[in-house]
């Protein structure tokens, strides 16, 4: 099962009250968690369609009243009353984290292309809700950064308060997981190789990963139930260039940048949970982010960056695609580029989110 969160067309999209969240069907189609509510009022709450995502799946973590609610209306009628994702805008699974928690040097891969040891400890750092951005959104980069780079990671989503908890409970504290990019400025975050001479960069991550749009998330959540810790899932990212020169960006071809497994992961997701809660609390609705396998573009040779009308995509099995259209700091893309084509493709139809039911 894969949950999304349906944005409004009107309003402010990061009030819960104008959230809806949907089941996706097998054909695609979604279908509210209030719709279902309507149907089957024996198995779901009325109240259910004002909870988040990840509140939702924290509440119930197999789902098993949404399951029941599903079982009971029938795929036939399901199919029925199931909304068109085309005429429907998507957010990212949490649109308004309370906290993000990136995780860095977390593939023993990744550690071997920059010739780094294993470490004792995970590298911890934060982001903010700014950063968050949704499937098919453009990624803005800054005016003064000539070294963006992307990073496929899986994001879990915290669904229970997880306060010093211990490892073999720390499983119990997910509510999911979801694809993430954690988009990356090389020459802000001092990586001597996108350094020009003379540069020095910042130093600091939370500029060079924090900055506005730079964490796409998406499309939906899978429940924890069905992926267990999350290891074992292959993990790829493809990058397609507007400078490859196709005469129609629709036609450039997407090239493999990252093919990985998540359990190359050195600290798995309870060990993260257990190592994270025992000073800062997690609350429902959190996100960690838990660090990209080798491929970057950083450390290729010749480093590769990623510009304005570019394409990346992040692919987790299990879980979904992430498409992410890149555009320069005022949010423009270069007209016939490949980043055009995807968000003239993406673009939502006629019919307004807002008079989506329930």
């Amino acid at each position: 099962m894969r949950l999304v969160t349906i944005l409004p067309s009107k309003g402010d999209p990061t009030d819960p009250v104008n959230q809806k969240v949907a089941v996706v069907l097998p054909s695609g189609r979604l279908v509210t968690l209030g719709m279902l509510a309507e149907k089957a009022p024996d198995k779901l709450a009325e109240e259910i369609d004002g909870l988040s995502l990840a509140t939702v799946v924290g509440l119930d973590p197999s789902l098993k009243a949404v399951r029941e609610a599903l079982e009971q209306v029938g795929a036939e009628k399901l199919q029925q009353i199931g909304l068109d994702p085309a005429y429907i805008l998507l957010g990212p699974p949490v649109p308004r984290p309370g906290k993000i928690i990136g995780v860095g040097y977390n593939y023993m891969e990744h550690l071997r292309e920059q010739g780094l040891e294993k470490p004792a400890r995970p590298t911890l750092f934060s982001m903010f809700a700014n950063a968050v951005t949704g499937d098919g959104d453009p990624v803005r980069k800054p005016a003064g950064t000539h070294a963006l780079d992307f990073e496929a990671e899986l994001a879990v989503v915290v669904g229970r308060r997880a306060s010093g908890v211990k490892e073999s409970n720390a499983l119990q504290h997910v509510a999911g997981f979801t694809v993430a990019n954690d988009i990356t400025a090389r020459d802000w975050q001092g990586q001597a190789r996108a350094l020009g001479p003379g540069e020095k960069g910042d130093g600091q991550w939370l500029r060079a990963k924090g900055s506005d749009t730079f964490l796409p998330l998406g499309p939906g959540l899978t429940p924890a139930g069905e992926l267990r810790d999350g290891s074992g899932l292959r993990i790829r990212s493809w990058l397609t260039r507007a400078a490859d020169g196709a005469a129609d960006g629709a036609d450039a071809k997407p090239v493999l940048m990252q093919d990985s497994n998540t359990s190359d992961m050195i600290f798995g997701v309870a060990e993260l949970i257990a190592i994270i809660s025992r000073e800062v609390t997690l609350e429902p609705g959190d996100i960690i982010v838990t660090g990209t396998p080798n491929g970057v573009g950083v450390f290729r040779d010749p480093p590769l960056f990623i510009e304005p009308g570019d394409v990346v995509r992040v692919e987790i099995d299990g879980i979904g695609s992430l498409t992410s259209p890149i555009a320069d700091a005022r949010g423009a893309v270069p007209q016939g580029s490949p980043a055009a084509a995807e968000i003239a493709r993406r673009r939502p139809s006629a019919t307004p989110v807002a008079s989506v039911p329930h």
